[in-house]
């Protein structure tokens, strides 16, 4: 209707433009032919000309009509086209100055890697991503980019956040802090804004480092079925983790500790390359964080004999620690802590902190012998604290790779069995993924008929295997308690 109206305007104008050249030429005409007798000289006829001229072009153009109206129609169309582009073009360069106006500001951190004790494995993972911040010239000249991003995976208060600080006080450069939690908003949409702000202050401070703490809040699995505000957010986040790269010098760091509840997409390679397990501090560790918290502070105190009593506790539950116990010095008005203090804060921490495991000789010497088995059987390294162990991990398992993963989170249960003759209620997540895995063999993969049967037959191959290796696993329960921790040397 509207191509209609156009033509109808274009012929309307060519018939004015024709008829008011003929009228202007009759007048003039007339008034040469009446006042011919005084016309002297040539502007009368460059007048007449001109007409012509007129008349001759509205002719052309009403001959040649329909290519006129294919030209006109195409400058409108690329005109259009133009403002479009042109209002796109505003509109992103709104977006993008009101994500830059957002109150998110960064921080400069004064945490380095000697003000956290006891991560000397980690620290080595880290340190290369520390100098690529500090001297990217050296890597991009051969064309190697910085990790887009860098998984802290561990239990809660070993120090996840801690690192990161760290990570950017060594490299000196801007550190972001967001909370998963902090995304997830009332309303659609504001989650994805956020994460754009977040990013968009990122790159104008590159090279920076963004931290999101608690990393599961807001990136658990999608569903599929929904577009709720999570969903929405988290597309935000893995969109954004595409838009830069490793030159962008731009990196960054999560913390979680549910690792499984992830989704597939934020642990493909190209988003978070890298992951760092954090787990809790061996004996070695915590002797030398109680040493950094202690640091400059007067004390009486067995150190050695503090880190035994301390199996299980992780950086801030030791940090709770000398706090409570420098709490009850203060209250007492003493001078010199002691080891009254470290008792009464020590009681504090087993009755108001669950998540604490403060274990006796003897409940230290169970868990030694549950995970003295497991290394034993897997032939890996394990730690005291250990939830779970390395498994087999293959794209196409075969059945007795599946077999070898049940005996790895069934051994510690057996071991204890075959040494103290008892049974005793240890990891209860063992025995869940050692049953799911059963189940899969049976009903998913169809390799035998009974759950209970392959259980069976599993256990009693342990047994046998395990009673045979009485003194091999006695030895290794001895290095667990020494160590805190079995390393593939050892086995």
């Amino acid at each position: 209707m509207l191509q209609d109206s156009n033509n109808k305007n274009i012929d309307k104008n060519f018939k004015l433009m024709a008829l008011s050249a003929v009228v202007l030429l009759v007048l003039f005409i007339y008034t040469i032919y009446k006042s011919s007798s005084h016309i002297t000289g040539s502007s009368y006829y460059i007048g007449i000309i001109f007409l012509f001229i007129l008349l001759f072009l509205a002719l052309f153009l009403k001959l040649k009509q329909d290519q006129v109206r294919t030209f006109f129609s195409k400058y409108k169309k690329d005109s259009s086209a133009f403002d479009e582009e042109l209002n796109k073009t505003k509109a992103a360069t709104k977006v993008l100055n009101e994500d830059l106006n957002s109150n998110i500001q960064a921080v400069t951190s004064n945490i380095t890697f000697k003000d956290v004790a006891g991560i000397n494995e980690i620290k080595e993972e880290l340190e290369e991503v520390v100098d690529f911040l500090n001297h990217p010239q050296k890597y991009l000249e051969y064309g190697i980019k910085l990790p887009k991003g860098v998984l802290l995976v561990g239990p809660p208060g070993v120090g996840k956040t801690l690192i990161a600080r760290a990570v950017a006080g060594e490299a000196d450069v801007p550190f972001f802090y967001q909370s998963g939690a902090s995304f997830v908003q009332i309303y659609v949409g504001m989650g994805a804004k956020k994460v754009r702000e977040l990013f968009a202050k990122a790159k104008q401070s590159a090279p920076a480092i963004i931290f999101i703490d608690e990393i599961d809040a807001v990136g658990k699995a999608r569903s599929g079925k929904s577009n709720d505000e999570r969903e929405s957010t988290l597309n935000e986040l893995l969109t954004q983790m595409d838009g830069f790269d490793g030159e962008s010098g731009v990196i960054v760091i999560a913390a979680t500790n549910k690792i499984e509840v992830l989704d597939d997409a934020l642990l493909r390679a190209g988003r978070f390359d890298r992951r760092v397990h954090v787990g809790l501090p061996n004996i070695n560790d915590r002797k030398k964080i109680l040493e950094l918290y202690l640091n400059n502070k007067n004390y009486e105190i067995n150190i050695d004999k503090l880190v035994n009593e301390t199996a299980g506790f992780s950086s801030a539950a030791l940090a709770t620690l000398i706090n409570e116990a420098l709490l009850n010095m203060i209250k007492n008005n003493k001078k010199i802590l002691d080891d009254s203090d470290i008792l009464i804060a020590k009681n504090k921490l087993e009755f108001g902190k669950k998540q604490i495991k403060i274990l006796d000789d003897r409940q230290k010497e169970i868990l030694a012998i549950y995970q003295a088995s497991k290394a034993f059987i897997s032939k890996t390294k394990v730690a005291l604290f250990d939830e779970s162990v390395q498994k087999l991990n293959s794209t196409y398992p075969s059945y007795y790779e599946l077999c070898e993963n049940i005996k790895r989170d069934l051994a510690g249960f057996i071991g204890l069995e075959v040494i103290e003759k008892e049974k005793y209620a240890i990891n209860s997540e063992d025995l869940e993924r050692a049953s799911k895995l059963a189940n899969d063999i049976v009903n998913r993969y169809k390799m035998v008929n009974s759950v209970d049967e392959l259980l069976t037959n599993i256990k009693n191959e342990l047994r046998s295997e395990l009673s045979q290796n009485v003194n091999e696993i006695n030895r290794l329960k001895q290095i667990m308690l020494k160590n805190e921790v079995i390393t593939f040397e050892d086995i």
